[in-house]
């Protein structure tokens, strides 16, 4: 993705909206020490370039019943773009899959899955992730204790 030119005020508002997404205008341009006009200006073109990508809630898992947190890693039998894209295309839309990355080193592939349960994981791993096209070894980590989860970023 391209990288954008941006000054202080664009980096003024992107700290506050990455903190609080539900601010007023009128609050985050005082916040970002600029008018409100130049604020909603600012705002407005950051989300038509794609820097800003939306405007959600964060909502604790175990209140949804998504406190289990398991990391998997993941290598593939074959390393070129057709595996990459069917394993990629068959992961994306489950609905427990909150993450996954394709990495360097001793995994192609790190997924992150919030479940109810270590028992609701086990069914899903072998009703489907065991069935995921090219999967040759899976490495699988349960999660202990959430010491970080940041959905903003800090700059």
């Amino acid at each position: 993705m391209k990288q954008f030119d941006m000054d202080g005020v664009d980096r003024r508002i992107l700290r506050v909206l990455s903190v609080d997404g539900r601010i007023s205008i009128t609050d985050l341009a005082r916040q970002a020490a600029t008018s409100t006009a130049t604020c909603f200006r600012r705002v407005q073109r950051m989300t038509e370039d794609g820097i800003i990508t939306g405007f959600r809630a964060d909502i604790a898992p175990a209140s949804v019943g998504r406190s289990a947190v398991i990391v998997m890693g993941v290598c593939l039998d074959r390393l070129n773009k057709q595996a990459f894209a069917e394993f990629e295309a068959a992961i994306r839309d489950h609905p427990l899959v909150v993450a996954c990355y394709l990495v360097s080193g001793e995994f192609d592939y790190l997924v992150t899955i919030r479940a109810s349960s270590i028992d609701e994981f086990n069914a899903i791993y072998g009703d489907w992730l065991v069935s995921l096209p090219g999967i040759r070894l899976t490495r699988t980590f349960f999660s202990m204790k959430e010491v970080v989860q940041r959905t903003y970023l800090h700059f």
